[in-house]
């Protein structure tokens, strides 16, 4: 092959490139429930106050303090539920780095068992398990036998950071829309802005993820106004009742 024929195939390896999704994972759950959150709270905050009659100030103090307490609460509940899975995650990897040291010939059947299962022969298994055991024995059954990989590898911080900004971001939507809007029209207008906002972050979250857009779209639209309809609905009837 010529040096012009290999520039070529190397350019046409680059340009054939793969782009995987699930790299994404990790950030793309917490940021799309991170927003959707605080959309969808904040919206529904906001119009079950503003069915209740509550004046404009009140509606937007509401919408507000929606923002920093489910942002907060979004950031410590990831923290805490992917730190929990960070603390498995750690125990299974010692624990394996103990079964590793106390009996190697065992885990190494026991990988080339898994690698048997997915096709291997049996030779060309043992061969392999010999091979990543020099290179690297506990990676090896990290990512095969408990299947802990940097893709899947929890991180709270990460997941923390990305649910509280994201929920301050989906919840400025309507706190905008009150501040805009004449009074006599906040309820319908905050109601139509979050569904709007609501597919614009489905088609978005779909798209990042690799995944149809229409259902991602149809199933928070939906759900999202459903969710406002009924929190309008106790909004109105506590005023009722009150009043």
């Amino acid at each position: 092959m010529s040096l012009l024929e290999a520039t070529a195939q190397e350019r046409a390896d680059k340009a054939h490139g793969e782009s995987h999704y699930v790299t994404r994972i990790g950030w793309l759950r917490a940021a799309v429930l991170g927003a959707n959150d605080g959309l969808l709270s904040t919206s529904s905050l906001m119009v079950g106050v503003a069915a209740a009659a509550a004046g404009t100030s009140q509606i937007i103090l509401t919408g507000v303090a929606g923002i920093v307490a489910g942002a907060m609460s979004m950031a410590a509940g990831e923290y805490v539920s992917v730190s929990s899975q960070a603390d498995s995650e750690k125990a299974d990897i010692e624990r394996e780095r103990l079964e590793l040291e106390a009996n190697p010939e065992h885990e190494q059947r026991e990988l080339a068992a898994i690698y048997m299962k997915r096709g291997l022969p049996k030779a060309l298994a043992v061969e392999v398990v010999a091979a990543l055991s020099e290179h690297d024995a506990l990676e090896a059954h990290t990512r095969d036998e408990l299947g802990i990989t940097d893709t899947s590898t929890a991180n709270p911080l990460q997941a923390a950071v990305a649910s509280a900004a994201c929920f301050l971001a989906g919840g400025l939507p309507p706190v905008l829309t009150a501040l805009l809007v004449p009074a006599s029209m906040i309820l319908w207008a905050i109601a139509i802005v979050a569904v709007l906002t609501l597919g614009v972050l489905g088609a978005a979250g779909a798209r990042t993820g690799g995944a149809p857009i229409l259902p991602g779209v149809v199933r928070v639209m939906v759900w999202g106004s459903i969710a406002m309809a009924v929190t309008a609905g106790v909004g109105h009837v506590f005023h009722t009742t009150v009043g």
